[in-house]
């Protein structure tokens, strides 16, 4: 690598180094924005010495602190999540992180469009494990819906037009739209409500019929040993399938909210046979499991 970022960089990275890092997040930022952006070929000649030598730290170093402006930049974009901006920024650090570690200069692609993936990936996991609505978005599609819905509203309150069209730019049902939009847009209240002008406790409070029954131990134990039958039924089920007629179940009816479900057409193509032939194989094995778990239940 050639010697030209030795001095502008330390000077600024020896600044850096002196602000604290959380505590006062004005000086942060402007500490940030004080460090210069790389050009083209400063970026390249450093991410080509780090691909080189994974241990040049100080290549590491200049390439994620002379992007740090841009993970504070994100973090102020979700500042209407309620989350700490000290933590946003620390989650989106990590991802600039990663990418710094997986960028590859030699594609012709500048690093900060690479790290907006990795920034916002951190920063999107951060918000939906700590955001104050519990499992609000827990697959890909919902995910998408909690990030830009408020972005695309064009109003405070959204039409059916409106809705119909978001919901299919997104990939979700009207209805998620309008759920997500309720959730988003509702404000935190005391669960039990306080006390009312004659000192007796309100009754018409969360408190009051939040309660859920089904939570009741012996019934959380028997849903539990319930759910371990299942799975263990299935699971006795699949085994008693020969290798391809598990895989052809398995892909078409038991595939992860992230993982597509495989067509027939696509398993043809797989297994080099007829979409009719999956499909009579699928039938088959189908009929056989669910024989095998009927005995097993009957027990």
């Amino acid at each position: 690598m050639s010697a030209y970022a030795v001095t502008p960089y330390m000077k600024s990275y020896q600044q850096l180094l002196a602000v604290p890092t959380f505590g006062d997040l004005d000086a942060y930022a402007r500490a940030v924005n004080s460090v210069p952006m790389l050009t083209p070929e400063q970026e390249y000649d450093l991410s080509m010495a780090y691909r080189a030598d994974p241990n040049n730290l100080y290549a590491a170093h200049t390439l994620v602190i002379s992007h740090l402006r841009v993970v504070v930049a994100q973090a102020r974009k979700y500042a209407g999540y309620g989350l700490p901006q000290g933590d946003l920024i620390q989650e989106g650090s990590i991802g600039l992180m990663k990418a710094v570690k997986r960028f590859d200069p030699t594609r012709g692609v500048r690093l900060v469009s690479f790290a907006m993936h990795w920034i916002k990936a951190e920063m999107h996991e951060y918000i939906v494990k700590n955001w104050r609505m519990v499992k609000i978005a827990t697959t890909k599609a919902q995910r998408k819906l909690f990030f830009n819905l408020r972005s695309m509203k064009e109003g405070e309150h959204m039409s059916q037009d409106e809705i119909h069209k978001m919901a299919k730019v997104l990939s979700v049902k009207p209805e998620e739209v309008v759920e997500m939009d309720k959730r988003l847009s509702g404000r935190d209240i005391a669960v039990d409500g306080g006390m009312d002008d004659g000192d007796e406790p309100q009754h018409m409070v969360p408190l009051a019929y939040l309660a859920d029954e089904t939570q009741e131990p012996t019934q959380i134990l028997a849903r539990q040993q319930e759910d371990k039958r299942q799975t263990e039924g299935l699971q006795n089920a699949l085994a008693l399938l020969d290798e391809r007629s598990r895989t052809i179940v398995q892909s078409r009816w038991l595939a992860n909210d992230d993982d597509k479900a495989l067509t027939l057409h696509d398993l043809a193509a797989q297994f080099g046979i007829s979409a009719e032939r999956v499909r009579q194989i699928e039938s088959a094995a189908m009929k056989k499991m669910k024989s095998f778990l009927s005995e097993a239940y009957a027990q």
